[in-house]
């Protein structure tokens, strides 16, 4: 893919997210955890060879920063679903985190590799992220749902989430499968 428009759609993405996570949604894992896995796997495949130091140095940087957002992220209950929702220390450590990819881009990068990978690192921050908001969230009481549900479907669930509460709550969710 193009290095500008790659750096274009990451753009586009983070945008979106954080203007949805600022006005508060529900948390669901799939978005979470899946979608950052599926970037990250895309990034993974469009690495070069030439700039793995570089290449290292970005994800370490982007998961320490995601872990520090999944911190600053507010759980809560509402009307059975819990949310999440993007705090301005959330935005602040965005910003930093971008920054500190073009520092480290401009001071490591060899020519050309600055948007080597960035699919990978983006994707890692935000498995980073979703993984701290999930365990957070598994401690809020209400429904940790998988995928919100379409045209008045029901949200669907997952085991793996409702038994991971069960055993913080010690209770059982009534949950549409």
């Amino acid at each position: 893919m193009n290095t500008t428009l790659e750096i274009v759609l990451i753009a586009a993405v983070i945008v979106f997210v954080l203007a949805r996570r600022l006005m508060g949604e529900p948390a669901v894992g799939k978005r979470l955890l899946l979608l950052p896995a599926v970037l990250g796997v895309i990034g993974l495949t469009q690495v070069s060879e030439g700039a793995v130091g570089f290449l290292l140095v970005s994800v370490a940087l982007s998961v320490v920063f995601g872990l520090l957002r999944g911190l600053t992220i507010r759980t809560y209950e509402q009307n059975g679903i819990v949310m999440l929702r993007y705090t301005a220390m959330t935005i602040v450590l965005w910003v930093v985190s971008i920054a500190a990819r073009l520092a480290v881009g401009f001071v490591l990068a060899p020519s050309g590799a600055q948007g080597n990978g960035l699919m990978l690192v983006v994707g890692a921050g935000l498995l980073a992220e979703g993984l701290v908001v999930m365990s957070k969230a598994v401690r809020v009481r209400g429904q940790v749902v998988w995928s919100k549900g379409r045209n008045g479907a029901p949200h669907r669930t997952s085991a793996l989430l409702d038994s991971w509460q069960e055993k913080v709550h010690g209770t059982r969710h009534d949950s549409t499968r």
